[in-house]
């Protein structure tokens, strides 16, 4: 049996450069993927609040053009526009890289029933997507998961090699659609100026068709139309793709062991994402919504890292022994049972903002930030609730148990 957790790679320069350690919880999980984990849940709820709060749902949301005449708004989504969900999927190869280490050490082989494991996330997906959010991204990461799967054990040579050119392709198509958005609303533009129109009528006679009255009916939608809603799978597998793999090589970089070498990689990767990232993503912000493309998929993941690195370092300040607060102790639990919040959440969302429910959509954007404070508030009183009884969240057990007992 390998006495090494990755026998591949080649020795680090220090004795635990590429082994995860600092800080625990009470369980003995890795106290800064939990809390980093439940930052990412709620930032992800902070981003898609908006599509749930607009009047027809997020099908409405598509056909206004992606635009806000909002200042106030506009912020607010810029703060989390794809920032938390490049950091969920990084956290997402984080843990990849720790099944594959599980593996090796039990000197079994790799990917081995891995298959299994994305094949049950992408029904889980698919349920999701039809029964509750059209912008779903359980069954792209579930697609990208099995990609990188067959990657995370290769030589380094082969990652950046396979990696680059994902990225690569990945750059230059969404700088193509980018073009092509600009071209098209500049025609748009010409038109409406040359007609005396103001060019909105369009979008309100678009939203004006789509209505969340009915369950059945946004079912339906969904299945009817879902050649559109999960378009954006083209976008998500690459991109989450690259990002499990950047989040593997990270671990093995050192960037979660409590060395002077991986903290010299953390303050690197925070003044890069947070002191290069942040100026980027304002100018794309403002840019206008041709770039919306951009602003939420290329710029969010280096982001993404200045936030993974910013956030590790303050949690390996963490004193040992220490109580942990009712905030951290509520964040920690989210980010032990991410995927069961991150359904509950767009469930709760659903809910409160739809005609079906509490028709809270089409207020103010203070509103809508209200919203996702109790919704994020409701996660973080749950979620240590349920864990004091079961080890794992409801869809982490159900998963778990399918898994198991299709194993056995």
């Amino acid at each position: 049996m390998p006495t090494h957790p990755v026998p591949t790679l080649p020795a680090p320069a220090s004795s635990s450069a590429g082994i995860v350690s600092g800080p625990r919880g009470a369980t003995g999980r890795i106290l800064a993927l939990d809390v980093l984990r439940g930052i990412a849940i709620l930032g992800t709820l902070a981003s898609n609040i908006w599509l749930f709060s607009t009047p027809g749902g997020p099908a409405a949301w598509i056909s206004d053009g992606f635009a806000t005449a909002d200042p106030v708004r506009t912020v607010l989504q810029a703060l989390s526009n794809g920032k938390f969900l490049a950091l969920l999927t990084l956290l997402f190869g984080v843990g990849l890289e720790l099944q594959y280490r599980s593996m090796v050490r039990r000197g079994l082989p790799w990917p081995g029933r891995y298959a299994l494991r994305a094949a049950i996330l992408f029904v889980e997906g698919l349920l999701h997507y039809v029964l509750v959010f059209e912008f779903d991204v359980l069954m792209g990461y579930a697609i990208a998961s099995l990609l990188a799967a067959y990657l995370v054990g290769r030589s380094d040579r082969v990652v950046r090699v396979w990696g680059g050119v994902v990225a690569g392709v990945y750059v230059v198509l969404v700088v193509a659609l980018t073009a092509l958005l600009a071209m098209t609303s500049g025609v748009t533009s010409d038109q409406g100026a040359a007609s005396g129109q103001d060019g909105s009528s369009g979008q309100g006679d678009g939203a004006a068709g789509l209505s969340t009255a009915s369950w059945l009916d946004q079912v339906l939608l969904r299945i009817t139309h879902m050649d559109v809603f999960r378009i954006e799978l083209l976008l998500i597998v690459p991109s989450a793709t690259v990002l499990f793999l950047v989040g593997s090589r990270l671990v093995r970089a050192g960037m979660f062991s409590m060395t002077e070498e991986g903290a010299r990689l953390r303050r690197r990767l925070a003044w890069v994402g947070l002191g290069v990232g942040v100026p980027l993503n304002a100018l794309t912000t403002w840019a206008g919504p041709s770039w919306v493309l951009v602003d939420r998929y290329l710029v969010p993941p280096l982001v993404a890292l200045g936030i993974l690195a910013l956030g590790t370092t303050l949690v390996a300040r963490t004193r040992p022994g220490a109580t942990p607060s009712l905030l951290r102790r509520g964040i920690e639990g989210v980010g032990r049972t991410a995927l069961s919040c991150y359904v509950l959440q767009n469930v709760l969302a659903s809910a409160i903002c739809y005609d079906w429910g509490l028709g809270l959509a089409g207020g103010d954007p203070w509103q809508v930030a209200l919203i996702w404070a109790a919704i994020s508030l409701t996660l973080m009183v749950a979620a240590p609730l349920w864990l004091r009884r079961w080890p794992r969240g409801p869809i982490e057990l159900v998963m778990h148990r399918v898994y198991d007992a299709r194993r056995r």
